[in-house]
């Protein structure tokens, strides 16, 4: 029987991402894929800034920018092509451009490559899990070994016996998409909509369009998308009506003119690519039993219109992490899993509920209904506050955890963490912005520390995993041994933020250590940040979610019950 720490099932994106994680954490793997090899046909089309940000946590950015269009603009036109919406958001709180192009194929084969660098992480291809068994102490897993067709759940293949191998892990994650064996052994629900509409996808090369981003066709005759991809590729999407039979797709002469009303002379297209999916709306009613849980496709299914499928899996996988390896070191109870299924699935929920309302924006086919829709879009397009609205993406609700590994700004209650600071303080009443940080990414601007010669992201400046953040002080010096010694048994680091002109004075007073850095803020993006909040010290978690953020005074306190939130054991 073969053992590792964690069993993973399923080698796509969410998969291969946790893999990554672990792997980088020291944490022994064995990632099960039932195929013979990746998935090579296209599918997810669209990378957010919290994914680049992952993949940077993966040490895999290089590798993937190749694959990657930066500032994908996206724009809604109505069946006249009017333009009724303009998606361009352009800061980059995280580091990262906001919105990419990508090509699926091959950045889940940089991921796989990636998996290279370790050698406690085993990838074994042609194994289907068929069985699971679960006591106090771990899972035993029982996998089918042999070659099925690519869908990698028809087999085994004719004319082939396959074996069975079992393994025993600490813990089981089910990454294995919609179909996923792990979610119906958990006996999870999976609550939401199927709806009928069917879309058939055509990938060319090369673009015979040639032009950048993304057109979200909502024409009431036929509701379609049109998106420029990296490596000139070219990709529709087109809504089949319900007299119109899936097999189409195969009959050249329909599909040429799905494509007419877009290029010149469809019959001339290269490397055309052809599949008909249906878009489904659904979420696991529980992510987790026991040391089992499920993510990404496994736990949550969502239309296209937001492309979040990709992405809200990367989420998952980077907020498990950490959790995990954090339980395979001892040092928390198997209830910090709880938390992964409080902070991750309301934000699925709610990201699914915004896919399948853009779905039904674009895909409206009653004429005077969409017609409406068009004058009522023209109008409001109209306002500039409602105008930037839509085109920074503020609709998009980003990851705000209210319970989970939290402490309360205000009260320093851990577990949970109310949306404002509430206390009856000066700094708290002079403060511009009292919306808590608390359970939100922090910001990752470039900063200067003594080991860079040119400006680095702030992650790649305070390592992959616990960090303490204090604006112009040394956080050291606010926490006694005990919490140290503690700090120091998680893989804690400090960091001191200045303004780039303080860095020298503060790299010669504070005493220098492996787990202290000195952060000068050269493009005063950190100052901005703390200039606005009445914060000082932030605990910041290795998924870059805040974990407590309070004055300086405080963070002895906050650090207590913060081990109480992350079910510690140290």
């Amino acid at each position: 029987m073969s053992e590792t720490d964690v069993l993973i099932i399923g080698a796509g994106p969410v998969g291969l991402t946790l893999a990554n994680l672990l792997g980088s954490y020291g944490v022994s793997v064995i990632l099960a894929e039932a195929r013979s090899d990746l998935i090579d046909y296209p599918r997810g089309v669209g990378l957010d800034d919290e994914s680049y940000r992952t993949i940077q946590a993966m040490g895999l950015v290089d590798t993937v920018r190749p694959h990657t269009n930066p500032n994908h603009i996206v724009k809604i036109v109505n069946g006249k092509g009017r333009v009724l919406t303009v998606n361009n958001p352009t800061p980059e709180p995280f580091g990262f451009a906001r919105k990419h192009g990508f090509i699926q194929p091959e950045v889940d084969r940089a991921f796989f490559d990636g998996l290279a660098r370790y050698e406690h992480v085993e990838v074994a291809f042609e194994h289907m899990l068929i069985g699971l068994e679960q006591d106090d102490a771990g899972v035993t897993a029982t996998l089918e070994v042999g070659p099925r067709d690519m869908d990698g759940t028809t087999g085994p293949l004719p004319d082939t016996t396959p074996t069975t191998r079992q393994v025993r892990a600490s813990f089981v994650v089910g990454c294995e998409g919609g179909r996923s064996f792990t979610r119906k052994w958990l006996g999870a629900n999976f609550v939401g909509e199927s709806p009928s509409t069917r879309w058939l996808v055509v990938d060319v090369e090369n673009d015979p369009v040639g032009t950048p981003g993304v057109y979200l066709g909502a024409d009431p005759k036929r509701p379609y998308v049109s998106i420029g991809l990296p490596h000139a590729v070219r990709r529709w999407e087109f809504m089949l009506h319900d007299d119109e039979p899936s097999d189409a797709c195969d009959d050249d002469a329909f599909v040429h003119g799905l494509l007419a009303p877009h290029v010149p002379d469809p019959t001339s297209l290269e490397g055309l690519r052809r599949r008909v999916f249906t878009h489904h709306g659904r979420v696991a009613d529980t992510f987790r039993s026991g040391r089992v849980v499920i993510a990404g496709d496994a736990a949550h299914l969502m239309p296209v219109w937001m492309g979040q499928g990709f992405n809200s899996g990367l989420r998952d996988a980077t907020n498990l992490a950490w959790k995990l390896a954090t339980l395979v070191r001892g040092q928390a109870d198997l209830d910090l899993l709880d938390t992964y299924d409080t902070e991750r699935r309301d934000h699925a929920k709610a990201m699914v509920d915004l896919s399948i309302t853009m779905g039904t924006f674009i895909k409206q086919q009653d004429p005077k209904v969409a017609l409406l829709r068009d004058s009522v879009s023209t109008a409001l397009g109209a306002v500039p506050q409602i105008k930037s609205y839509f085109s920074e993406m503020r609709f998009k609700p980003m990851p705000r955890y209210t319970r989970g590994v939290l402490v309360d700004p205000s009260t320093l209650t851990p577990g949970n963490a109310a949306a404002k600071i509430t206390r009856d303080l000066i700094p708290v009443h002079t403060a511009e912005n009292t919306d808590s940080p608390v359970g939100v990414q922090f910001i990752q601007p470039r900063v200067m520390t003594k080991a860079s010669e040119q400006p680095a992201l702030l992650d790649d400046a305070i390592g992959p995993w616990w960090a303490l953040l204090g604006w112009g002080n040394d956080p050291r010096r606010h926490l006694d041994d005990e919490l140290r010694e503690i700090a120091a048994a998680m893989g804690m680091r400090f960091g001191c933020i200045v303004p780039e002109t303080q860095r020298p004075w503060a790299e010669a007073t504070y005493p220098a250590s492996d787990d202290f850095v000195v952060i000068g803020d050269h493009t005063g993006e950190l100052k901005r940040w703390y200039d606005d909040r009445p914060i000082s010290f932030v605990f910041i978690r290795p998924d870059r979610f805040v974990a407590a953020a309070v004055l300086a005074q405080e963070a002895d306190p906050a650090f207590r019950q913060l081990l109480i939130a992350m079910k510690s054991t140290l």
